[in-house]
């Protein structure tokens, strides 16, 4: 840049003798002057550009880091999952051993059944020979005549007896003969396969479905699992690349300050040489409003209308609900007031400026510029932040610089964030503000390129 100026304005003693040194200093300043206001745009811009790629490596980061934590409980649900598989196969070997414990009982159940069969047999063998007994001395009875009616009776009514006996006697015989089958039956589908490889009972065929199952589940889990493993170091790894990223990044966007203060140095020089430039109009606008508010504010003080207590008050109280978030402080009231009257005019210095205020060192705005000065509306963030920028405090690198700053005046470059992704790149100069001896803020005043 230095060698394009000299190219294009020569050295004072090389100024021919028609043009006085004088004209030639003026040109190199501005020249200069243009320079670094290019630079300043484009440092400006270039540290925007890195400043939202440093919130989205930031927000990716942040977003992986959630990832990484949900796919741990994933993987901690896994191991739970092998864990209950492991358990279920268990609990189907058990199953198992339960039901061939049944089967043997259904055994000994059917031996004993065969026992009740042959004695209900036996039983009705002992009721026909009864019956036979007792019709033969029926008989007889009849022979007898008189003498034998009462022995007549007594062979009717076991005759009756050894029916009933057995009629009962066949009746078991069928009854034990159906729950003999039922229990076979039973017993088949619960049998294990034997030494002969006998088909397996239906139960043990549902256990063993039940088992390959549990080992799909089991395999599956185990897939899952590994590919969770994976994909966690994968992200570990990724995680590790972009905190390295943002390292770079945020080494850059220093960088990229050392440039915008260069930038911003060369523009106070030439501004200071008393050579009329286009920030020159801006600067002397800039001091004469922080003049203005200064006095308006030290008129308030001797009129007793406030308190220096209260002017420098630095108890910031949040306003619940708001979004972006809102402060009041005990001078706000006057700053609604009095400031208007100082900030608004200014908005008509130029067709460029774009805003007016005045800071306190903390860089908190108690009363923005009218049309930035609306009520929150709820729920409505994008909107706020573009148009409700009053009671807020920007303690951003621009904010605090011309909040805190006590030389004669201070330029600085950069994009102004107007809510919903929308910046416009600006510059800003600043004036002290300086109430009863004590610097109580800074007058900003910012313009388009």
């Amino acid at each position: 840049m230095w060698s394009a100026l000299r190219r294009k304005n020569p050295p004072i003693e090389a100024a021919n003798d028609d043009q006085p040194p004088a004209l030639d200093a003026r040109a190199l300043i501005g020249d200069l002057s243009r320079e670094a206001s290019s630079l300043g745009r484009d440092a400006a811009e270039v540290r925007g550009a890195i400043d939202d790629s440093i919130k989205a490596a930031t927000a990716q980061a942040e977003a992986l880091r959630e990832l990484a934590s949900q796919l741990t409980q994933v993987t901690a649900s896994q191991q739970a999952i092998a864990g209950e598989v492991q358990a279920g196969t268990g609990a189907v070997e058990r199953a198992r051993e339960a039901v061939d414990a049944v089967g043997h009982e259904v055994s000994g159940i059917v031996d004993t059944l065969r026992e009740v069969s042959k004695a209900a047999h036996q039983i009705t063998k002992i009721a026909m020979q009864t019956r036979l007994v007792a019709f033969n001395a029926s008989v007889e009875a009849k022979r007898a005549g008189e003498a034998g009616r009462g022995f007549a009776v007594v062979a009717d009514a076991v005759k009756d007896l050894a029916g009933r006996v057995d009629e009962s006697s066949r009746h078991i015989m069928e009854t034990v003969g159906r729950l003999d089958e039922r229990i076979g039956v039973l017993a088949r589908d619960i049998q294990r396969q034997d030494s002969q490889q006998r088909a397996q009972g239906a139960v043990h065929v549902a256990l063993g479905e039940v088992v390959q199952g549990v080992e799909r589940i089991r395999g599956a889990a185990g897939q899952s699992l590994a590919h969770c493993t994976g994909l966690g170091e994968r992200m570990g790894a990724i995680e590790g690349e972009m905190n390295r990223t943002n390292v770079t990044l945020t080494s850059t966007l220093n960088r990229t300050e050392a440039f915008l203060r260069v930038s911003e140095r060369m523009i106070e020089f030439t501004a200071a040489c008393g050579i009329e430039t286009a920030d020159t109009r801006f600067i002397g606008a800039a001091q004469d409003a922080a003049g203005r508010i200064a006095a308006v504010l030290e008129d308030a003080l001797q009129r007793g209308k406030i308190t220096a207590e209260e002017l420098f008050d630095e108890h910031y109280v949040p306003v619940p609900g708001s979004n972006p978030q809102q402060h009041t402080t005990r001078f706000a009231p006057l700053a609604d007031r009095v400031f208007p009257s100082v900030q608004e005019p200014m908005l008509q210095v130029d067709s460029q400026v774009v805003f007016c205020i005045a800071a306190d060192r903390n860089g908190y705005i108690a009363c923005h510029n009218q049309k930035y000065n609306h009520s929150q509306r709820g729920g409505d963030v994008v909107w706020n932040t573009a148009n409700c920028r009053n009671r807020r405090i920007f303690n951003d690198r621009t904010g605090l610089a011309s909040a805190r700053n006590t030389k004669p005046f201070l330029l600085q470059t950069y994009r102004r964030d107007m809510g919903g992704g929308n910046f416009v790149l600006l510059k800003e100069a600043a004036a002290p503000i300086t109430v009863a001896g004590r610097h109580w803020g800074g007058l900003r005043l910012a313009y388009r390129f």
